[in-house]
């Protein structure tokens, strides 16, 4: 009988790093697109890491960050009642540094190729910054906010280095998908493993579909027909 604790732990890490996600990086792709600042590469750099990083590279050092017999690990414990090593909330937070640039990069991309006159519309019409980036810039980039999601999202519930170092093994608690499948090969249970996998895979290809059939325009091209 299989454990659904696994899927649902994954499913629900997803969601939730999604959500940050989506709060944290439009301002950092906003300014990304926009600045002319010379910290922009550096900026970019520490943003892209996580692409060429191993993720067991950035759970190491979260790892050490994070513990109570740190520093910051032992600040975070002590004043603010915060354990995020072996934890849900760990999971998140390394999630979310894993995931930003499948996020950022979209948006980013999005904002980029915006024309600067829906910008400068906006404030002759008095509008403040905050207004055209919520009520102008955001609703003319929704393929890239929705490539960005979906990407990140995808990429959640893919992960294995950085929850497996970060978050361990603790079933119904931080043990996700990925894991469990791991654990299973390892106990030669492949009906279980392939169980899980089936159903990861089935859903990945469904969301990477729907990221190429938005940027691709073929449902703008299906109403078109209509």
């Amino acid at each position: 009988m299989i454990d659904w604790n696994p899927l649902l732990i994954t499913f629900k890490l997803a969601l939730i790093t999604t959500i940050l996600l989506l709060l944290i990086a439009i301002p950092i792709a906003y300014w990304l697109a926009n600045t002319r600042s010379r910290l922009k590469p550096v900026a970019e750099t520490f943003v892209s890491m996580p692409l060429v990083l191993p993720p067991t590279v950035i759970g190491f050092y979260m790892l050490l960050a994070l513990s109570p017999s740190n520093g910051f690990g032992n600040w975070l414990d002590e004043w603010l009642g915060l354990r995020l090593v072996f934890s849900f909330e760990g999971l998140v937070l390394g999630s979310i540094i894993y995931s930003l640039p499948f996020m950022v990069h979209p948006i980013q991309a999005g904002f980029a190729n915006l024309s600067p006159s829906l910008k400068n519309a906006s404030y002759v019409m008095g509008k403040s910054k905050l207004t055209t980036l919520i009520r102008v810039l955001l609703p003319n980039i929704k393929p890239s906010l929705i490539t960005g999601i979906i990407l990140a999202f995808a990429h959640t519930i893919g992960e294995f280095g950085v929850v497996l170092m970060i978050g361990g093994n603790l079933s119904g608690k931080t043990r996700v998908a990925s894991i469990a499948i791991y654990d299973e090969v390892e106990s030669l249970n492949y009906g279980a493993a392939n169980t899980y996998s089936l159903i990861l895979f089935g859903i990945t290809f469904a969301i990477l579909l729907m990221v190429y059939l938005i940027n691709g325009g073929y449902f703008n091209k299906t109403e078109g027909h209509d």
